[in-house]
Order: C-alpha cells, then sequence, then structure tokens
C-alpha cells in the first residue's frame, strides 16, 4: 500500500487537523547465521529486511493513544495514565507496552493518533512483534522529543515491553536488527557484551529466500527448554576446570582440549554446536569483508547440518526444504533459521533461479511431507527510520 493511500485512510480514520502527520517505518529480520547461540552468550548474525511495519502518527492535544491497524481495521483507544488497564487486549497491547517503556525511561509521551500497516509474513518468524515496537518506539519518541533517539536504547526499551508488558520472554536479537538494521549490511552481535557492527553483505543477483515450512511447532518450546537445559549441564560441567560463566566464552581450541569433561554423549553434541556455530559466525564476517558470499554459502551449509546432527532441531520439514534447495543450481547457501522444530529456511538464490526454487522445491516439499510451503524474496534494508511524506 502506497504512503498515498495510507494518508488518505489516516484521515479517514482519525479526521483532519492542523498537526503534521509523520511516517516511519521499521524491518522484520532474519537471522543469517549464529543460531541457539544467544542464550548461550554467544554470537548471532541478523540483517532487517525490505518489509516491516509503516507507522502514521500525529500528535493529538489530550492524553489519548488511538491505534489503528489496516488489516485488522480496528480502533483501539487508551488512556496514557491507564495504560496497564490495556495489558490483555487482542490487538495493540505490543504498541501500548512500547508507550509505557519510552514514558518509565523518562522519556516525554503524549496523545497520539497512530495507523500501522505491516508486510512482514505473519507465522514466517521474521519478528513481525518487533518491527511493531522499534516503529511505535521511533514514532512516539520522535514526535515529542528533539534529540534522535539512541538505536540500542530503543531496541532495550521494545524488548523491555514485549518482556514485561506483553509477557513473551524474547531476547534482544529482534528488536536490535529492527532498530539498528543498514542496508546491504548485517549485524555482527556479540550477545554476551552487546558489542556489534556491521559487516557489508553486498547481495548483487542473489536474493534472501524465506521457505516457511507451514508445520505447527507443538514440540517448539518445550524442547527449546529442554535445550537450553542441556547446554546449562554441559557449562557445568566445564566449569569443573575452566573459569567461564558461558558457552559463549569458548572457543574451538579450549573446547576440543577440555571435551571430555563432557561424559554424556547428547550433552557433549549440543555444546558442539553452539561452540562451531560460534566459530562459524566469526568466519562468516571474514569472508564476507573479503566479498565471498559462495563462501559464506558453504558456512551457512554447514550450520544446518550441525543443526539437525548435533543440536537435532530440525525435523523432517526443514531438512526436506535444506536439501531439496541444494539440488537447484543458483543456490549457494540454505539453512534452518530460528528455534526450529518447524519454521522456515532462509537461502541465498541467484534472481534468475528464484522462480524455479519456488517450483521445485515447492513441488518436492508437498510430495514429501503433504504441506505446501509458502516463499517470500527480500533484500537487506535499513532499520527503524522516518520516511519522509
Amino acid at each position: 500500500m502506497k504512503i498515498e493511500e495510507l494518508l488518505k485512510m489516516f484521515k479517514d480514520v482519525y479526521g483532519e487537523n492542523k498537526e503534521p502527520i509523520r511516517c516511519f517505518f521499521s524491518s522484520g529480520r532474519v537471522n543469517l547465521i549464529g543460531e541457539h547461540t544467544d542464550y548461550n552468550g554467544g554470537y548471532v548474525f541478523p540483517a532487517a529486511l525490505n518489509v516491516g511495519t509503516t507507522v502514521l502518527a500525529r500528535k493529538r492535544n489530550d492524553k489519548k493513544i488511538c491505534l489503528y491497524a489496516t488489516d485488522l481495521k480496528e480502533l483501539v483507544e487508551a488512556d496514557i495514565d491507564r495504560i496497564d488497564e490495556y495489558k490483555n487486549i487482542r490487538w495493540g497491547n505490543y504498541q501500548l507496552g512500547v508507550v509505557k517503556e519510552l514514558k518509565e525511561a523518562g522519556y516525554e509521551v503524549g496523545g497520539l493518533d497512530m495507523l500501522f500497516h505491516d508486510t512482514v509474513p505473519h507465522g514466517a518468524g521474521l519478528s513481525s512483534s518487533a518491527a511493531i515496537e522499534c516503529a511505535t518506539g521511533i514514532a512516539v519518541y520522535s514526535l515529542f522529543n528533539s534529540k534522535p533517539i539512541d538505536r540500542l536504547k530503543l531496541s532495550f526499551i521494545c524488548q523491555r515491553a514485549e518482556n514485561r508488558f506483553v509477557g513473551v520472554n524474547c531476547g534482544i536479537m529482534d528488536q536490535f536488527a529492527s532498530s539498528l538494521g543498514k542496508k546491504d549490511h548485517a549485524i555482527f552481535l556479540n550477545t554476551r557484551t552487546m558489542e556489534y557492527r556491521y559487516v557489508p553483505l553486498k547481495l548483487g543477483d542473489y536474493r534472501i529466500v524465506i521457505s516457511n515450512t507451514n508445520k505447527k511447532r507443538s514440540l517448539a518450546d518445550s524442547k527449546y527448554n529442554e535445550r537450553r537445559s542441556q547446554c546449562e549441564k554441559g557449562l557445568e560441567l566445564l566449569k569443573k576446570e575452566l573459569n567461564i560463566s558461558c558457552l559463549g566464552e569458548l572457543d574451538v581450541e579450549t573446547f576440543e582440549k577440555y571435551k571430555d569433561l563432557i561424559d554424556d554423549k547428547i550433552i557433549l553434541k549440543r555444546v558442539r554446536h553452539v561452540v562451531y556455530e560460534d566459530d562459524r559466525v566469526l568466519k562468516s564476517i571474514e569472508v564476507l569483508q573479503k566479498g565471498n558470499l559462495e563462501a559464506f554459502g558453504k558456512l551457512m551449509i554447514q550450520s544446518h547440518i550441525s543443526l539437525r546432527d548435533d543440536y537435532e532441531v530440525t525435523g523432517l520439514e526443514l531438512d526436506t526444504l535444506f536439501e531439496e534447495a541444494l539440488k537447484i543450481e543458483g543456490v549457494i547457501g540454505t539453512r534452518m533459521t530460528g528455534a526450529g522444530f518447524g519454521g522456515c529456511t532462509v537461502s541465498i538464490v541467484h534472481k534468475d533461479a528464484i522462480e524455479e526454487f519456488i517450483r521445485k522445491v515447492g513441488e518436492s516439499y508437498y510430495a514429501k511431507t503433504g504441506l505446501k510451503a509458502d516463499f517470500y524474496t527480500f533484500e537487506i534494508d535499513d532499520g527503524a527510520r522516518e520516511i519522509e511524506i
């Protein structure tokens, strides 16, 4: 939907007045490599995508926050001084949580009319919630505060909103990527120290293709918690001789030297994935700084194999998408992304091979699983920002 159409819809919903309408956008994200490392104090490598949440916003002269979604055609009205009363509403709690956190952080907030238009495919693991939060955050902040907001602070504010107001125990990566994303770059983030840097990821004639298994993830939560617990057990065993606080502090050499401390084969496999996955993220930075996209693609493939064999979080659906993708000429990298047990793969595909990729992978996937996959093509874009109108 074009900005002009959104402006017309905004005026139809809220009417016209002298206050200017401003436009803001924040992106969805994909984690390109570095899976199941974040809760182990390891490295992640997300990038912002060219889909996300667009917000039109205008000041009001009272203390009402009014929210309207273009897809739901639903208007939510809330009082700034009584935001806690709206925690359990069907839609709008992510936005109101951000307003509350901005206020509690000491920033100026006030009454607003806001219209939301979301282009992130829901259920595809591309972090539509973080896009909504960061778009809300930059809009509300910008209308009432003159200095530019610190993007790292914005990501923490949005994470707190999801943790404390919505009640979802997410990490920082999603909001971080949505807030700090940069066109043609991925972000290397050390989740232990929150140090980060941009790494060039010039795709050239290649595109990011997300393939959604459309499998219901009934086991995801219990298995996720099981993996976290297994990593914690591995850490405790290694601590007998190593002064470390998390698995993210281990390099490959140290792990290989002390791995015999882990006498449980399953625990050993889990820890091995985390250590070698961190190493793959570091190698990814090296090869991408040299412009070697093909070498990065090979590291993505190695990541999936480790997630399949050592961490055991893939399953028939993700493995089928992975195997069928590798049969297509023009695919240089593919892997599962996200928690696993369903969800999505991310692939780097030559633009001329995308049509064949979607057709052949889709057909083979349906034949082997009985499920219909969805496919989305993306480029790497900037994160949260204001758009001139």
